[in-house]
């Protein structure tokens, strides 16, 4: 049933813009590994072999330490409709901040969040598919507002608080240069 692929092919490219949903996996060589949600209009194909999301001010930013770390990434996406079908995305990543020079031009290709704190860049290395049948099915009724809205209450010097009190070390206590 599983398969596997160097990249994407423009089928897994369609089957990705659809999903609402993904789930992002990354570790250091030692520590707790990391696996997050991810949802809203953040992530994209920009070829069959490189991905991008707009990673979100959230709880904490494992992502970023695990990276600078190690680099490894895996992204999940599965369906939770018909057909059922899994897709992994395999690679090596790098978070790119807004106080990098690529930030502004590749941050055009979201739309505007507040608390936007790092693009995260994937290159590809390995796609996999899977069945997914023992994925249930669940109905997308909408996003929820409520990250979106509690980065524009904290507004940008709140958010840049919160990052320097919540976002600056990870769970094991490393740095993750979201500060300069």
């Amino acid at each position: 049933m599983g398969k596997r692929y160097p990249n994407l092919s423009p089928e897994l490219i369609d089957f990705i813009a659809a999903q609402k949903l993904f789930f992002v996996a990354t570790a250091a060589a030692e520590g707790r590994i990391n696996l997050s949600p991810k949802g809203l209009d953040t992530f994209r194909v920009l070829s069959p072999s490189q991905v991008l999301w707009l990673n979100l001010t959230g709880s904490g930013n494992e992502t970023a330490t695990h990276l600078r770390e190690d680099g490894r990434i895996t992204i999940l996406f599965c369906a939770f409709d018909d057909p059922p079908r899994i897709v992994r995305l395999f690679g090596r990543g790098r978070a790119i901040h807004p106080r990098d020079s690529e930030w502004v031009a590749l941050s055009r290709l979201f739309p505007p969040f507040a608390g936007a704190r790092q693009l995260i860049d994937v290159s590809v290395d390995l796609v996999t598919t899977s069945c997914g049948f023992g994925v249930p099915f669940l109905r997308h009724e909408r996003d929820r507002p409520t990250l979106p809205q509690w980065a524009e209450a904290k507004g940008q010097e709140g958010i840049r608080r919160y990052w320097h009190e919540k976002n600056a070390r990870t769970l094991d206590g490393k740095p993750t240069g979201i500060e300069p």
